[in-house]
């Protein structure tokens, strides 16, 4: 507990949201200014985090239970970055839908504020109240637009499934603290030996809670009605940002405590990983909405993301989180030009919406098509680059029926994805879009385009950020 400017980053967004509620009490039509200040906020604290914590190796505070590595490090400033992007493209969009409101910014903030929680959690009980932190202000977000029925249906959806699941996880650490006698992932790791069979069913009900939080198969029956159902800032949000806490949680439970019985819970992420890239490559194939076709397909990009952890080696988890961080960017791209799909106030999210789009909208189709041919895989764009290192790990495991079944599901995939190419260069055009766009959308959809399609020229940058991450 000696140093606390580790959790400084922490303790600044705590205090900023606080702030941030009483300006909102005291102070009428503080909408734009607690924007700007929530902007402000996230900048400063990813500064904060990049001086006081990314030089530091290894670190813990309050008896061992927060631990400030590298990995958390940078795992937060790319959680803050994804937090100030949604934020910045979401303004023009929320003023269409009188949604633009003080509470937005906030509960975007007290989302991150538990995400960072989560990440630096080395202790059953942060871990867990990280958890609920997030998911409190996530169920709120999903429901945010009251006057739309489906909504209100996300959010209830949500609200129950997320519960049922928070329960199964808590009911999976009780079983764990009870049969090792502790909460903190390094005594429990000390404690445990390989012949443990009884704390298979924590692990089980733990791993049970974390996929639905992913929404990786079986339980991602959430994932289609909440992306579709929330507004579109919303589910850019719930599609990047949740997911990267998610991933570092997943990586410190499966290789601090429960290392040593890792024969047990390999099996169980392999099957997660192959049911996750096949359900989310065949069930988005017949889709009609957008946001919902994205569901399906951040189904199958979590499981390319499994697979990497699946492995049990260093490399995997590199290359895991490099996936997630490309994946990031290539679902800003996408959101970007989904909200530029605008008409008089309205926005369009069908797929059929998009037809002709390359005869009115030539510079905004080339943006979907290299998103897509992105998110397919093909190379030389960033996405090829991301499913090669996680099949490079798999291999050099000699896992090779999750590598088949891996690439079968991005053939299958590549399919939908050049269904959109198919109709936005081939079908019949409709009536043109408004070209008056944020410029925070037009920055971040250039910036995030270039990203995708020059990565192959400086791939080294990423991966040697990443190299320095060692679990293991």
């Amino acid at each position: 507990m000696n140093n606390l400017n580790l959790i400084l980053p922490e303790i600044f967004i705590s205090l900023s949201i606080m702030f941030l509620l009483i300006i909102g009490v005291f102070k009428r039509n503080s909408s734009k200014l607690i924007f700007n200040f929530s902007l402000f906020i996230i900048l400063i604290v990813s500064i904060i985090t990049f001086n006081e914590t990314f030089s530091v190796s290894r670190e813990t505070l309050f008896n061992q239970s927060v631990i400030i590595d590298y990995m958390s490090s940078l795992m937060k400033i790319i959680t803050l970055i994804g937090g100030f992007l949604v934020l910045v493209i979401s303004s023009s969009y929320l003023k269409t839908y009188k949604l633009y409101n003080i509470e937005y910014p906030v509960l975007i903030l007290s989302s991150i504020l538990g995400m960072m929680v989560m990440i630096s959690s080395n202790d059953l009980i942060v871990f867990y109240m990280g958890l609920e932190l997030q998911s409190l202000a996530l169920y709120v977000l999903a429901t945010y637009n009251r006057d739309q029925l489906k909504s209100s249906e996300a959010g209830l959806k949500y609200f129950v499934l997320s519960a049922l699941s928070s329960g199964l996880l808590l009911y999976g650490c009780s079983l764990v603290y009870g049969f090792s006698g502790s909460t903190n992932f390094d005594l429990i790791s000390n404690q445990l030996n390989s012949n443990d069979y009884v704390l298979t069913f924590g692990i089980v009900f733990i791993l049970v809670g974390l996929a639905f939080k992913i929404s990786a198969v079986p339980f991602h029956m959430w994932a289609p009605d909440v992306y579709e159902g929330s507004p579109t800032t919303v589910t850019l949000f719930f599609t990047i940002v949740p997911k990267i806490a998610a991933l570092t949680v997943f990586i410190r439970f499966l290789y601090v405590p429960f290392f040593n019985l890792i024969d047990q819970w390999q099996m169980i992420i392999i099957f997660l990983s192959i049911a996750s890239m096949v359900f989310g490559a065949v069930a988005a194939i017949g889709q009609t909405n957008i946001k919902r076709l994205i569901a399906y397909s951040s189904i199958g990009h979590i499981g390319y993301t499994l697979a990497g952890l699946a492995t049990a080696s260093n490399e995997g988890i590199q290359s895991s989180i490099i996936y997630i961080s490309i994946y990031i960017v290539m679902n800003l791209a996408l959101f970007s030009c989904l909200l530029m799909l605008k008409r008089k106030d309205q926005y369009y999210e069908d797929i059929e919406d998009l037809s002709g789009l390359s005869k009115n909208h030539p510079l905004l189709s080339l943006c979907f098509l290299v998103i897509l041919f992105s998110l397919a895989g093909i190379p030389p764009l960033a996405g090829f680059f991301a499913k090669f290192y996680i099949f490079k790990a798999v291999l050099e495991q000699s896992m090779y029926f999750l590598a088949i079944v891996g690439l079968l599901s991005t053939v299958v995939a590549a399919f939908y994805y050049l269904r959109i190419i198919k109709i936005i260069y081939f079908d019949k055009e409709k009536d043109k879009y408004d070209t008056d766009h944020n410029l925070w959308l037009k920055f971040s959809l250039t910036v995030s385009t270039i990203l995708i399609l020059l990565y192959f020229i400086f791939p080294s940058q990423l991966i040697e950020v990443v190299s320095r991450i060692n679990v293991i």
